[in-house]
């Protein structure tokens, strides 16, 4: 960003107060120099604006980005500031970043990760239901469902509004390897993660690369099922199956899922995943997130924007 040695050294005192949440310095600093919302640290490129949304400090993250701080900048991995806030779950900076208009479909250099790999690793549901707003009308989920099985009744009525395919194609990218946020939130026993993408179309039988995988135990061309049946939780297992995943699916490593839970001890998922297996499989209703209508909100606060509302006020509006 042109660091200079003239800013440097008042650069470096922001990206402190931001770091640590001091926003009086922060606020001093910016008032004697706005450009520095722009400042970037030598070699890994993090601005103020990346720690801050790491640490969650909403207030200062806004301060930056009032000052003319790039919503969208990079560090020298690729990561955005809102791949740093859905990493370590700070829903609020997440939501002050979208009424920024953050891009939210980018990938980071390392690992081809976006925002919902990053949010599915650590089971941060808010983060993942905040980030595909701009993708879910705000419409009842039936109506959502229906247009995406091609019927007409109220999945007409929100044609032209919604992008179908632009939602799957968020919700499916992988990243290295073939690794989905869906794999890695199964992989985890995050049943709130799984149960939203997959409400979200996310795709049940995709399956891992055979080259760039990190997960080489598991192996190659494994699908969620098989990250779940590593991972143990038998929720995520029984929503996978009722969502049509497969038991007879078998990986590079000629593995089924069964055999994936044999081989990390998940000994209780055995009568679940067994090929024959006549286990019952629970109806699992909708996910409560998706039914918020965050589109509309996001709208409403796009336009009619209030820097002054505590963050107590914020959670009562968008009740997550």
């Amino acid at each position: 960003m042109g660091n200079s040695f003239g800013c440097s050294a008042s650069g470096e005192r922001l990206v402190s107060a931001a770091r640590d949440g001091d926003l009086v310095e922060a606020k001093m600093l910016l008032d004697c120099n706005p450009c520095l919302a722009k400042y970037s640290t030598f070699g890994g490129l993090n601005s103020p604006l990346h720690f801050a949304s790491a640490k969650g400090h909403n207030e200062i993250v806004l301060l930056l980005l009032e000052n003319g701080a790039d919503v969208n900048s990079r560090n020298y991995c690729g990561q955005t500031a809102l791949m740093q806030a859905c990493r370590y779950g700070h829903w609020e900076v997440v939501l002050t970043l979208l009424l920024f208009r953050c891009n939210v479909t980018r990938a980071d250099y390392l690992s081809g990760r976006t925002v919902l790999h990053f949010a599915a690793v650590n089971g941060h549901v808010r983060c993942m239901r905040l980030v595909v707003a701009d993708f879910v009308p705000s419409v009842p989920f039936d109506a959502l469902h229906a247009q995406k099985e091609g019927n007409a009744g109220d999945g007409s009525s929100v044609k032209n509004k919604f992008d179908q395919s632009a939602l799957l194609k968020f919700v499916n990218k992988a990243a290295d390897g073939g690794i989905t946020a869906l794999h890695m939130a199964a992989l985890n026993g995050y049943f709130d993660c799984v149960q939203l993408l997959l409400d979200l179309h996310a795709n049940v039988s995709a399956v891992s690369f055979h080259y760039g995988t990190t997960m080489d135990l598991i192996g190659a061309g494994s699908t969620p099922l098989h990250y779940a049946a590593c991972g143990g939780n038998l929720k995520c297992c029984q929503i996978l199956l009722a969502r049509g995943a497969s038991r007879m699916w078998l990986n590079c490593n000629g593995w089924l899922p069964v055999d994936v839970a044999r081989m990390w001890g998940r000994h209780w998922l055995e009568p679940l995943l067994t090929p024959n297996s006549d286990a019952t499989i629970p109806r699992f209703p909708h996910s409560n997130y998706l039914s918020l209508p965050f589109l509309s909100v996001l709208n409403i606060a796009r336009y009619f924007p209030q820097s002054d509302i505590s963050g107590d006020a914020v959670k009562k509006c968008i009740c997550v």
